[in-house]
């Protein structure tokens, strides 16, 4: 259960970030809500879409080491 877990959190960071690197413009009202305070810019976006698709890389990483 916890490596179906895991490959559900690899597939929604890689999600995530392909589609704000994609599609940025359907992505930034979901930024302006979980930024509140502060303005998300397309600058702000595209770091933030790099993260995700850089943490899935990481989580598939573990992903691997606990299979095999």
């Amino acid at each position: 259960m916890n490596i179906l877990g895991l490959c559900l959190l690899v597939q929604f960071c890689l999600a995530f970030g392909v589609a704000g690197l994609f599609w940025p413009e359907k992505i930034r009202p979901l930024f302006d809500v979980l930024m509140f305070p502060w303005v998300a810019s397309y600058r702000s976006l595209r770091a933030n879409s790099i993260a995700a698709i850089g943490i899935s890389i990481l989580l598939l990483a573990r992903l691997l080491a606990v299979v095999l």
